[in-house]
């Protein structure tokens, strides 16, 4: 029988904390995929759409919402005993973009959330994260009723490098959400260690 590292008598693990940023379009699914998976009760920032904003705020394709992100999400997954996740969800609106430089500090890496029948709303993470050297990956929502797209027609719609992750989710779907998180988690290591290669040659 293995003992554990406490019973064994050696102190517990401490556990490597990483951040992850989940962005994309407005109404793509951010703030349901850090609830789908939290295993905290998720801090939300969500306001009323309001009249006064409909000459500022894109409800196309998605209608029927009638909230939206003003901060942030925040949410918290334990992966593994030494290793946690803290998730930030970012607005997906135009005006509250000048939040973004300050949740993207110090993170690791990021989902970029896509909806096929919206695709050209992800543009701008996807630009974001180039520009800024942070290594990310594609989650594809698969809504109800969408079409389905081979990986490579994503890839080619978005214009993005062969080395981006491209992979299918359900955000809100545990399981689903997790495989994307460890995604993430791989492609940033992968990155990182890309990066010191290359400064060592």
């Amino acid at each position: 029988m293995i003992l554990g590292r406490t019973e064994r008598g050696m102190p517990p693990v401490e556990p490597v904390t990483l951040k992850i940023l989940v962005a994309g379009g407005f109404g793509v699914g951010k703030t349901t995929l850090v609830g789908a998976v939290s295993e905290i009760r998720p801090l939300r920032t969500e306001e009323s759409l309001t009249e006064a904003g409909r000459p500022v705020d894109d409800t196309s394709g998605v209608e029927g919402k009638h909230t939206t992100t003003v901060a942030m999400d925040f949410g918290r997954i334990t992966l593994r005993e030494d290793l946690v996740l803290y998730l930030f969800g970012t607005p997906g609106q135009e005006r509250f973009w000048f939040m973004w430089d300050e949740l993207s500090e110090g993170a690791l890496g990021a989902v970029v959330l896509a909806d096929t029948r919206r695709l050209e709303d992800c543009f701008a993470a996807v630009d974001y994260f180039e520009r800024r050297g942070i290594p990310f990956v594609v989650g594809v929502n698969c809504f109800e009723g969408a079409a389905r797209y081979p990986a490579d027609a994503v890839r080619q719609a978005l214009d993005l490098d062969g080395d981006v992750p491209i992979l299918l989710t359900d955000a809100r779907d545990r399981e689903s959400v997790k495989e994307v998180l460890i995604g993430v988690v791989q492609h940033a290591m992968e990155y990182a260690a890309e990066r010191r290669q290359a400064l060592t040659t």
